[in-house]
């Protein structure tokens, strides 16, 4: 490892050197980049990811004085997948980069990606205000590229983020515009049910029986299968939970349904903030007689 680092160095030094030298236009910058390139690689086989993320954004200055957008924007990628491992906000600042070239020379595609990447960043440090945001740009791309699996996927997020964030509306409206999407496509239809549940769920957080009442309608007019679902029995029978004020009928659904298909993190999270409204409004009831 140590001959690594050794060997990215004495590159970054010819490198450098090339550099402040003198040489037709064009080719010393030429001829730097691929010497910063072999350091980077040394950098990164000794796994020295500071070093080898700092290289490659040097690579990518070389390339912008050539003009070339499209190379240095893979170097600034380059850069942000060493980064990764060491730097989250260094990593961010590079795929910027990165998606503005990409965005300059119209290669939208390769922008949404580095934009869903950078989102994936925020989501791990757990700043899911900052990823909804990046998730969104990431959507639109890929929207706009008729890239419609990625985009669902992207759309997903924020609607589940939204909805961690208890933005109810927000995430019921992208929920049930997912299933609109779905409900005529032969591959993503059998996913609207579980889009339409978490609808519904969202829907329950609100707490509005007559808004859950009139959605539920609306779900089986946009899918008629609907009605037939385990998925909609369990917001009927929650939704009836809810206005008889009833907790244990609620925790029992709950359970019904969990039992043979596992509630995922999310619905579990949501599905708990609804139990504990109905118990305080229990206990409020009780207080008052």
């Amino acid at each position: 490892m140590g001959d690594q680092i050794a060997r990215g160095e004495e590159f970054e030094k010819k490198a450098e050197k090339k550099l402040s030298g003198w040489g037709l236009f064009g080719s010393k910058h030429d001829d730097a980049a691929d010497l910063f390139d072999k350091a980077a690689n040394c950098f990164k086989l000794a796994k020295s990811w500071d070093q080898a993320g700092a290289v490659y954004v040097k690579v990518a200055n070389c390339h912008l004085r050539l003009d070339s957008k499209h190379e240095a924007a893979g170097a600034y990628a380059n850069a942000a997948h060493c980064y990764k491992k060491t730097n989250t906000r260094e990593a961010i600042s590079c795929l910027e980069q990165a998606v503005h070239m990409f965005l300059d020379i119209g290669r939208l595609n390769m922008s949404a990606r580095y934009y869903k990447e950078i989102a994936e960043l925020y989501e791990q440090e757990q700043n899911l205000e900052q990823a909804i945001i990046y998730y969104e740009k990431a959507a639109d791309l890929f929207q706009s590229e008729d890239v419609t699996t990625s985009a669902n996927q992207c759309k997903q997020k924020i609607a589940q983020f939204s909805a961690e964030l208890e933005k109810y509306q927000r995430a019921i409206e992208i929920f049930e515009e997912i299933a609109r999407h779905s409900v005529n496509n032969n591959l993503l239809k059998y996913g609207v049910r579980g889009h339409l549940l978490n609808a519904g769920i969202c829907q329950l957080c609100k707490g509005d029986v007559v808004a859950i009442n009139n959605a539920l309608e609306r779900y089986q007019e946009l899918d008629p299968t609907f009605s037939g679902t385990r998925e909609c029995k369990l917001l009927v029978d929650l939704a009836a939970a809810i206005d008889e004020e009833d907790v244990a009928k609620f925790t029992g659904s709950v359970k019904e349904y969990d039992s043979m298909t596992k509630l995922d993190a999310l619905r579990t999270t949501l599905l708990l903030r609804v139990k504990e409204a109905l118990k305080a409004k229990e206990l409020e009831e009780d207080d008052l007689t």
